[in-house]
């Protein structure tokens, strides 16, 4: 019996793992990765950081593709970080909203 729980987490595990792959893929055929890392700060935020900063807010997969869409500067002020998000007008926008839901679950 305690097989099949094993069992189950290893199928979800092993489902999921191309999509992380293929959204990490995406972020860096985006050029995202040239200023964001996944788990520490570069020149923006990590992704897990802007996970935490917007978890809970319902409003956070419209103003993050927004943001990438259009850019914006001052929202990560407190975390010292003043270069502005440039806009990723090029990016397409199922690309962006692939991008900003991998982001908003910690690019996990």
């Amino acid at each position: 019996m305690k097989l099949l729980p094993a069992a189950a987490i290893i199928s979800v595990t092993a489902l999921l793992a191309p999509q992380v792959q293929a959204n990490a893929a995406l972020a860096k055929k985006s050029n995202c990765l040239a200023c964001h890392m996944v788990d520490r700060k570069l020149v923006g935020p990590s992704y897990q950081d802007v996970a935490k900063r917007y978890a809970g807010d319902k409003n956070a997969e419209a103003k993050l593709f927004e943001k990438v869409k259009k850019g914006g500067s001052g929202a990560w002020k407190d975390q010292g970080i003043t270069i502005p998000m440039p806009p990723n007008s090029t990016v397409r926008d199922e690309d962006v909203r692939t991008l900003v839901k991998w982001i908003l679950g910690g690019a996990k």
